[in-house]
């Protein structure tokens, strides 16, 4: 292979908007490469979408290839500088704002859908109001919606529409490591999955991994000795009722995303990736995401939602996440995380565990005959009844509860003995890469972006920083 001007190693929103920019910033005969260790998007399939199970693909469909997480996601772009990232430690909130209204255009430009939810100020502030007299913070943030269907489509048109560029290269279901270096980043070595392997050299290289590639990125920056500063540990449940009982938040706002302090330890407990009419999911991160606690992978809990409506549920699921930023000497964050997910795997027997919300109250273990006695039906039909409290810790289950009955004043009927509690849901966020405010690490020529850096937590930001990075090149190509 020829040198390129840049390789991007991941194929998630970050990696893709750095390659669309790159392409719009510099012209079409570009050289840019981009890694992934799962596959292109016409080849994923999530058989778990039929066969109703898990089948354990290696590596997950859902998690790795061309769109990241994002191709089977929910598919929502957060609108506020607010959600989704810290994209605002770096850059001014009115820069992020424009790059989130641009990358937004881009979205729109490859068949996003034109409805954004949240923009009906006056009902949006007697929700934010009903939740400031219970102690509930309504974090404000317009949501474009598009749909585990649409999300999919549009980041295909992106792949299509790359596939035309003369210098643009795929390598799919390749694993990039290490970085090369002669004094600066100058390239990747390239082993392709039952290939040999091979180096590839360029100009710039951008990392840029989803939450699956954390681990890798972590063991980069320690091998290249890039300083990082541990991130917050969010570790929860999925919960699913009824559409009714969130209808009067969903309606207005599609995601309603509340955060309440905890009373007993004063833990923030957010709400995060919410579905009305959605479906509970399970998804694996594998053996490669961790070099140090296990080579087994985990089964971990996550949801979506199709825009069609005939494709809707009766039910809506989110995710109740309690946010812990460890201090030193403690720097292990993922595996922490990985450990409380693999507990549950324990009980399992590798799958997902689900709860009743009244069972967990009076401490017994929801078995086949009481989840049968529920009136939320639920959708992840091969969660495995059982006991939430052999899982989480007692700081993490607390704060839950709490959270739940605090949440039920806005949302009568979600603190009821059949809201179901689907275990374990862990969001791994990297260690955070040091940065400047092009995303540029202090080695010359390498890059840092998306979820897998520990920057973002979604979608648009991640798209945002993949512009920014682009945009940085460009000019320091037109320079040299």
């Amino acid at each position: 292979m020829n040198r390129q001007n840049v390789i991007v190693i991941g194929a998630g929103p970050a990696g893709i908007f750095t390659a669309l920019e790159l392409y719009h910033q510099c012209g079409d005969d570009f050289a840019v490469t981009v890694v992934d260790e799962g596959p292109a998007i016409d080849r994923r399939h999530c058989p778990a979408r039929q066969k109703g199970r898990c089948v354990r693909c290696k590596p997950c469909n859902i998690m790795s290839g061309w769109a990241g997480a994002g191709a089977f996601s929910d598919g929502k772009l957060s609108l506020s500088e607010e959600v989704g990232g810290n994209v605002t430690d770096y850059l001014s909130v009115e820069k992020t704002r424009a790059l989130i209204r641009y990358a937004d255009s881009v979205y729109l430009q490859y068949g996003a859908p034109e409805t954004v939810f949240g923009l009906n100020d006056r009902k949006v502030d007697e929700i934010a109001y009903e939740c400031s007299r219970h102690n509930i913070h309504l974090v404000p943030c317009p949501v474009r919606h598009m749909g585990t269907e649409y999300s999919y489509e549009v980041l295909k048109n992106m792949y299509d529409a790359l596939q035309k560029k003369p210098g643009f290269t795929f390598l799919e279901r390749t694993h990039a490591d290490p970085i090369i270096q002669h004094g600066k980043a100058v390239g990747a070595r390239m082993t392709p999955h039952g290939g040999e392997a091979f180096e590839v050299f360029a100009d710039y290289v951008v990392a840029a991994p989803g939450r699956g590639g954390a681990a890798w990125l972590s063991k980069i920056a320690k091998a290249n000795n890039l300083r990082v500063t541990n991130n917050e540990v969010d570790i929860g449940v999925r919960v699913e009722v009824p559409n009714a009982v969130m209808d009067e938040l969903t309606n207005h706002l599609y995601e309603a995303k509340m955060v309440y302090y905890s009373d007993t330890f004063e833990n923030k407990v957010r709400t995060f990736c919410m579905n009305p009419g959605g479906i509970v999911s399970e998804e694996h991160y594998d053996a490669g995401f961790s070099d140090s606690f296990s080579k087994k992978s985990i089964a971990v809990v996550n949801g979506h939602s199709y825009a069609d409506q005939g494709s809707h549920t009766k039910n809506t699921n989110f995710a109740l996440l309690v946010s812990t930023k460890f201090t030193e000497p403690f720097n292990q964050p993922i595996e922490y995380g990985r450990y409380i997910a693999q507990l549950g795997n324990m009980l399992t027997g590798g799958g997902i565990v689900v709860q009743r919300l009244g069972d967990l109250l009076m401490g017994r273990r929801t078995d086949k005959t009481r989840l049968a006695k529920s009136t939320t039906v639920p959708t992840l039909k091969n969660a495995v009844p059982g006991d939430l409290s052999f899982v989480l810790p007692h700081r993490h289950l607390t704060s839950i509860i709490e959270a739940l009955r605090a949440f039920d004043k806005v949302a009568p009927g979600l603190y009821s003995k059949n809201t179901l509690l689907y275990g374990v849901e862990v969001k791994f966020y990297s260690s955070k890469i040091d940065v400047d405010e092009a995303f540029r690490t202090a080695i010359d020529g390498l890059y840092a972006i998306g979820d897998g850096a520990g920057i973002t937590r979604g979608l648009m930001q991640a798209s945002v920083t993949g512009v920014v990075v682009a945009r940085d090149i460009a000019g320091r190509a037109e320079k040299a």
